[in-house]
């Protein structure tokens, strides 16, 4: 099941939070959704060159709250951080409603599976080997710290006049395991024989169990299983 799911959809709810969070009717719900489309596709385009992974949206009553995660966010802010105004006014009328951006750093960006992807398109629109291109991403990201990572392409590789499918893998990626903090990316390259889709799987470790360690005290457990008696 892991290899047709993907992992950030598959544990949304139960180890990842929601991108978006938000309350809605049911007939309102329809509408700001295609907000938060049109939210994300004007800050990842305009953007691009910053290294965003991900754009997280909130909303209150008053006003949407938007997170953006940047591998480099002087591009976003801007000298003393005039861009983000330029970019708060422009969102505002986009949608039609008061905007609050806050602008966060990614701490390791060879970790991150949607600008490993961005990166290798990059290097085939360029005309770069895709096999040198697989196995130097491959390198990157373990070197940076990572359990694993899977690379995954599929176009006319290379020029070839059959479109193919061709992958390769470092370390471990446990796809079904839910505890594993697996992150997944998708990018398409433009190239001038076609497009190439671009998936990469990062495995980043184990989610932490956040507990008090009350009920795991050695002086409150029992010593002695009770028994169970039958009728």
């Amino acid at each position: 099941m892991g290899q047709k799911v993907n992992p950030i959809g598959f544990r949304t709810g139960i180890m990842l939070d929601w991108k978006s969070r938000w309350y809605a009717p049911k007939r309102e719900f329809a509408e700001l959704l295609v907000e938060d489309k049109k939210i994300r596709d004007f800050v990842t385009k305009k953007y691009k060159s910053a290294g965003i992974p991900s754009v997280e949206i909130e909303r209150t009553r008053d006003e949407v709250r938007v997170v953006v995660m940047a591998a480099r966010p002087g591009v976003i802010l801007g000298r003393k951080g005039t861009q983000v105004e330029q970019l708060q006014d422009e969102l505002q009328a986009l949608i039609g409603r008061r905007v609050n951006i806050k602008v966060e750093e990614v701490g390791r960006p060879e970790l991150q599976a949607h600008l490993v992807a961005e990166d290798i398109a990059e290097q085939l629109a360029k005309r770069a080997a895709f096999r040198r291109t697989i196995k130097r991403a491959l390198e990157q990201t373990m070197e940076a710290g990572a359990k694993g990572i899977k690379v995954q392409m599929a176009g006319r590789l290379g020029g070839a006049e059959m479109a193919r499918r061709e992958k390769q893998i470092a370390g471990s990626i446990p796809l079904s395991t839910l505890r594993a903090k697996i992150d997944y990316g998708f990018v398409e390259a433009k190239t001038p024989q076609g497009h190439i889709g671009i998936q990469v799987w990062i495995n980043q470790g184990e989610y932490q169990e956040q507990s008090d360690g009350v009920d795991a005290q050695e002086s409150q457990a029992p010593k002695k299983p009770k028994r169970s008696y039958k009728r």
